[in-house]
């Protein structure tokens, strides 16, 4: 990096400029307030941590998406947060250590090794709620709920919710003899639904019967809320456990549709993301040409056994600039007042006034080019019969 572009920013990353700050910042603002009223207390977990703390519980992903430095302290190894759930499990277990519910939310940038998408950002701004101590499907569709309600306030239109289970997975997996790497192949391919792919995968590892028919059935159960009736009948040799997922998945939908009643919820059987971190039910909302997720969320019971105590949580996050890149709601246009520069007598009165009732009063400096209207104004204060008034532009 030479002189003549020493002010590039790193790939990824990037900076807000105004007006768009100020309105993401509003769009901050009415998110937490919004989390609130549904009694979620707001935490703000550190930028950067000991690296073993910040990456309890929460499997590969996470930790090649983790910048991570020496502590010049202790010598200890750290990490810049890559995703703030993990903090907020260390906070619920360790420091809060309450016996009853705990509802959280959080919002604050992390920051990774490498976009999600290609030209995406590397510094989300993460918003999220979390619930500790609670295991019931009840639990699960309130943060549901709560994250549709967030993507209507939001401004974002057309959403659909995919919906999924990974103890079905794991209920089918835990009756095949697979090693680690098999695993990862067949998880790999189920992801991106190679129906053929598996097939082969199958025939060469001399898998076969049914347990083999129903992984490979997770591929075509997809859709409506039908799926789940079918899914009964194309997985019913799979035992009690899976059985169960499938009931949890049908309750929670009822209780969330009790609040949303035109809730635009899906099924994807073989949506796995965050399977090596959450352990039940997942969901993530799309928008139509979106091809990345803009939310997440799901239960994730094993993240604070490492802190110490073993809380069954559920939560869902989202990056705030996406949802406000997406939005549709329409941005009020800022007021703001011009005062000239003078020592006239009754100004510095007349400007405090109007602040204290949250007007926006840009004063003119002396000498400097533009006035009013260059400045974004669009009324000034002018000296009219002794008196100090805001005209209209």
């Amino acid at each position: 990096m030479n002189k003549k572009n020493r002010w590039l920013l790193p790939e990824g990353i990037s900076e807000i400029l105004p007006p768009q700050a100020a309105e993401i910042e509003e769009l901050c603002r009415q998110i937490l307030d919004l989390f609130k009223v549904w009694g979620y207390d707001l935490v703000m977990p550190p930028l950067i941590e000991y690296l073993e703390s910040l990456l309890t519980g929460t499997g590969e992903d996470l930790d090649l998406q983790t910048f991570k430095l020496i502590d010049q302290l202790s010598g200890r190894s750290m990490g810049l947060r890559a995703d703030m759930t993990p903090q907020v499990a260390r906070i619920d277990a360790h420091i809060l250590n309450s016996e009853f519910p705990t509802r959280l939310c959080y919002l604050g940038t992390v920051v990774h090794t490498r976009p999600s998408s290609h030209g995406g950002t590397r510094a989300p701004l993460q918003v999220g709620a979390e619930l500790h101590g609670h295991a019931g499907p009840q639990s699960d569709a309130e943060i549901l709920c709560l994250m549709l309600r967030t993507l209507k306030m939001a401004g974002l239109q057309n959403v659909h919710v995919d919906l999924g289970h990974v103890g079905i997975y794991r209920g089918l997996l835990s009756e095949l003899n697979l090693n680690s790497e098999q695993e990862s192949l067949l998880f790999d391919a189920l992801q991106r639904k190679a129906r053929v792919e598996i097939e082969v995968m199958f025939s060469d590892w001399s898998v076969a019967g049914d347990v083999a028919e129903m992984l490979l059935s997770l591929v075509d159960l997809n859709g409506d809320i039908s799926v789940l009736d079918e899914a009964r009948q194309r997985l019913a040799a799979a035992g009690e456990a899976v059985m169960a997922c499938l009931d949890e998945l049908e309750k929670i939908v009822s209780l969330s549709t009790r609040q949303h009643r035109d809730a635009p919820l899906f099924f994807d059987l073989a949506e796995l993301r965050g399977y090596h971190y959450y352990t039940g039910f997942t969901f993530a909302a799309y928008m139509p040409g979106q091809g990345q997720g803009i939310a997440f969320g799901g239960r994730y019971d094993d993240v604070g056994k490492a802190f110490g105590r073993a809380r069954p949580a559920t939560g869902f996050s989202a990056d705030v600039k996406t949802l406000f890149s997406l939005s549709k709601k329409n941005v009020e246009s800022r007021s703001a007042v011009f005062s000239p520069c003078s020592e006239l007598p009754g100004l510095d009165e007349m400007v405090e006034s109007l602040r204290a009732q949250g007007e926006i009063v840009i004063f003119a400096l002396p000498g400097q080019p533009g006035g009013a209207r260059e400045m974004g104004c669009d009324r000034q204060l002018e000296l009219k019969d002794g008196k100090w008034q805001v005209m209209t532009l």
